[in-house]
């Protein structure tokens, strides 16, 4: 019982030290030991010395009792202190295995809120204009052929998930998906700078093989069918933003990208 009573102590002692915030590891892994530990030796006690160990056989005897055996029985259920113990026994147990249970759950408080959708969705979005990586505004007129800009949503410069590449390519050679022929007015190609593989940025263009490549593990992706992986060890395309030129030049998107952005095995 009482190393029962202990492991209840210390397993509320660790969820206190926890929620009480700062970094004292050894302490919190300390005090799950005991409390484990004060468990292990307390059920372990209870099960040799108080329920029995081994194999015990019983001749069967008669189910009707004698009026001797129910004056034994009546003196036994009548032994207060025996019974007391158990129920003490019981209630040590419960406490420690309950203790030990919001011990166990308390590190959930470290996993912070659930990101929910926005893993799925970037800044960018229907309207918002394409800038260059200091911030100004991007012109139709300002890609040259077969050249690579990098760029972001207006407002969330250097946002990780929004970055893109922006190239110009001859529109007759064009072979996009089926639904994204206004994607790319003039030969414009916006696709994510996250490799699919691992999520390097994906910052070279090989302009006579029209291929982005990533330098981390040499994925190659065809910017003239949707950035579909053409070598290496990425197995999805680039996700794609959908192009607009406004009637100031100056380039938008009509929505986010095509895919969630990033290492396609998360969202396989």
């Amino acid at each position: 019982m009482v190393a029962l009573l202990v492991a209840a102590a210390a397993a509320v002692a660790f969820v206190v030290v926890f929620w009480s915030g700062g970094r004292r590891t050894q302490l919190e892994g300390a005090l799950l030991a005991l409390a484990f530990g004060g468990s292990g030796v307390g059920l372990v006690v209870w099960a040799n010395h108080l329920i029995g160990g081994g194999e015990q056989s019983e001749d069967r005897t008669p189910l009707r009792a004698t009026p001797e055996e129910i004056r034994e029985l009546d003196a036994e259920l009548g032994r207060g202190e025996v019974i007391a113990r158990r129920v003490w026994l019981r209630r040590s147990a419960v406490a420690a295995g309950g203790a030990l249970g919001i011990a166990l759950v308390s590190p959930l408080r470290s996993l912070g809120p659930s990101p929910g959708k926005q893993l799925l969705h970037t800044a960018w979005g229907d309207g918002v204009r394409v800038v260059a990586e200091d911030g100004t505004p991007v012109a139709a007129a300002d890609v040259p052929a077969d050249g690579l800009v990098t760029v972001f949503p207006e407002g969330a410069v250097g946002a990780a998930d929004a970055q893109a590449v922006l190239v110009r390519v001859d529109p007759s050679l064009l072979h996009l998906p089926r639904g994204r022929d206004s994607w790319a007015p003039g030969g414009l190609l916006a696709y994510s700078k996250v490799c699919t593989h691992a999520g390097c940025p994906v910052g070279l263009y090989q302009a006579d093989s029209h291929e982005l490549l990533c330098p981390c593990h040499q994925s190659s992706f065809d910017v003239l069918r949707g950035a579909v992986p053409v070598s290496g060890p990425a197995a999805w395309p680039l996700p794609q933003l959908p192009l607009v030129v406004g009637a100031d030049g100056l380039l938008r998107v009509s929505g986010d990208f095509s895919e969630p952005v990033g290492p396609g095995w998360w969202k396989a």
